[in-house]
């Protein structure tokens, strides 16, 4: 159950990573690397599909991976985002939870999260 736990919060990473920084990759890269991660295809499928060796494949894949982790190292646009995601689902909670009798502590609450955001920005 942890190792599913584990491999779906990889895919999810990859995912975002190649969502920000996928058109950086060159077509043939990005090409093998949909397959690998977003259509879930093995290195041997995608090995006959491109006409390439299984170990061709794999290299591709990690290569690519590293690539985009690379990027996220220097650039920090995944973290950002998720960061600013978290805290307009704490700005979503605060409003779910308005009450008028404490109106101004609520609008306190999300000016101070807004500004955090605006500081990630």
């Amino acid at each position: 159950m942890i190792s599913e736990v584990k491999d779906m919060n990889e895919i999810l990473e990859q995912a975002l990573l190649y969502d920000f920084y996928g058109e950086l990759l060159t077509d043939h890269q990005k090409e093998v690397y949909e397959q690998f991660v977003l259509e879930d295809l093995s290195l041997g499928e995608i090995a006959r599909e491109e006409g390439i060796s299984r170990q061709g494949v794999h290299d591709l894949v990690k290569r690519c991976s590293q690539t985009l982790k690379g990027y996220e190292e220097k650039l920090h646009l995944v973290e950002k985002f998720v960061s600013v995601r978290e805290k307009v689902k704490q700005i979503d909670e605060l409003l779910d939870g308005y009450e008028k009798e404490n109106a101004e502590e609520l609008v306190a609450d999300i000016r101070k999260i807004s500004d955090e955001i605006i500081e990630e920005l």
